[in-house]
């Protein structure tokens, strides 16, 4: 089916659009119209250019403005790191709420708020880390994603995420902190 989309977004679409354009410019008689049926044109190419770009580009907008007002990592408590939640690698390591033993004394919850589904998607996703003996979350993580609403082709699809989780610190480090720093 992808294969199917690719062809008639890429081939199908601007091969009829031009040929109907050559086909009305053929036609025309006086250079009013010419210049009309150039102008309907261009907004058809720049509607289509919407279609394929414009949608991302505004959502993308979007997901920048909401990770500015709320986005990135809030800390509320600080706690020394227990050794036990070192993985190998020296890593936190705390496990979903719902992969929990009632042993572990904290634990991720996550929430996700769609602003919209379908392609492109765009969504808020929060992590909260909780201390199990009181409720009490110790921090919490906001990421706003734009993902999709390219062309079908055989490549992937983009999407966008604000904070960068390249360029954000550790959120799980930002909480846990070694017995020397408070």
């Amino acid at each position: 089916m992808s294969l199917l989309l690719m062809v008639i977004y890429w081939v199908a679409i601007p091969v009829f659009a031009l040929l109907a354009v050559q086909r009305l410019l053929r036609r025309a008689r006086r250079p009013l119209y010419k210049e009309l049926i150039f102008a309907v044109g261009a907004a058809g190419f720049l509607g289509w250019f919407w279609l394929v770009a414009g949608e991302k580009l505004w959502l993308d907008h979007q997901v920048r403005e909401l990770c500015a007002k709320d986005g990135g990592v809030r800390v509320y408590e600080t706690v020394k790191l227990p050794a036990y939640l070192l993985d190998k690698a020296g890593r936190v390591w705390i496990p979903d709420k719902a992969q929990a033993k009632p042993s572990d004394e904290y634990y991720y919850v996550s929430d996700t708020y769609y602003y919209r589904k379908g392609n492109p998607t765009m969504y808020r996703k929060q992590h909260r880390i909780v201390r199990r003996s009181d409720g009490k979350v110790l921090g919490e993580l906001t990421r706003y994603v734009r993902s999709g609403g390219d062309l079908p082709g055989p490549w992937y699809g983009s999407g966008f995420m604000c904070p960068d989780p390249t360029k954000e610190s550790n959120f799980e480090s930002s909480i846990f902190v070694n017995g020397d720093k408070k």
